[in-house]
């Protein structure tokens, strides 16, 4: 069984934000195979890394209903993720695929997929409450910012001032209750043009791996 929220916890059938729920239904029709809906966290809910990216992708987990699932991105955190250990296997291919995380959890700072995937300001703040949550009932030890979106997301949630934690790929930052650690987002265009390696991937899971080893 796949490892996701509890739905108590998650709303699947969220429509706060009428512009994501509207492509919602404008997908349903194109991609009746698709998941088309909110996508859930997914590891367990006591993982001391939390990871934080931006919103499913349209092909993505938009369509397997499972974080960075399903399309490139996914290639380079999963397998980054099984070579420190914090997976049990190096590719997420699907639902149900028997891929499990260890002491990992990946969420997104917007659960719905969104148009052009650029979600507005205002979709965003909405949303922030799921990781919020994450943090006051599971408080993570370490957390894992895929991009600005994702490492903005996490100050907010955490009511911390954006100008005092600066982004930047390899950072880190004390926020008192986890260490916060950045990287660039694990996208294609990043990957294709260098400005994402995999070695410069991997130096910060070494970090993130040796900060929560003490």
């Amino acid at each position: 069984m796949d490892q996701q929220w509890p739905t108590r916890v998650f709303d699947v059938n969220c429509t706060a934000c009428p512009r994501l729920h509207a492509f919602h239904e404008q997908n349903r029709q194109k991609f009746p195979d698709h998941f088309n809906g909110p996508v859930p966290p997914f590891g367990p809910v006591n993982a001391e890394l939390l990871i934080v990216g931006l919103a499913p992708g349209l092909h993505g987990a938009n369509r397997s209903g499972r974080p960075f699932t399903g399309d490139y991105c996914g290639d380079l955190l999963y397998s980054t993720l099984h070579k420190y250990g914090f997976a049990n296997r190096p590719v997420s291919m699907a639902v149900g695929d028997g891929m499990q995380l260890l002491n990992a959890r990946v969420s997104n700072a917007v659960k719905c997929v969104p148009p052009e995937n650029k979600p507005t300001p205002a979709e965003i703040k909405t949303c922030n409450k799921f990781i919020a949550h994450e943090f006051k009932v599971h408080p993570p030890k370490a957390v894992l910012a895929l991009g600005l979106v994702g490492h903005q997301a996490v100050l907010k949630a955490m009511d911390q001032k954006q100008s005092a934690f600066k982004f930047g790929h390899a950072a880190q930052h004390d926020l008192g209750a986890f260490r916060l650690f950045d990287s660039y987002h694990v996208s294609r265009y990043n990957t294709q043009t260098g400005r994402l390696t995999a070695p410069m991937f991997e130096s910060v899971l070494e970090s993130i791996s040796h900060f929560l080893k003490g």
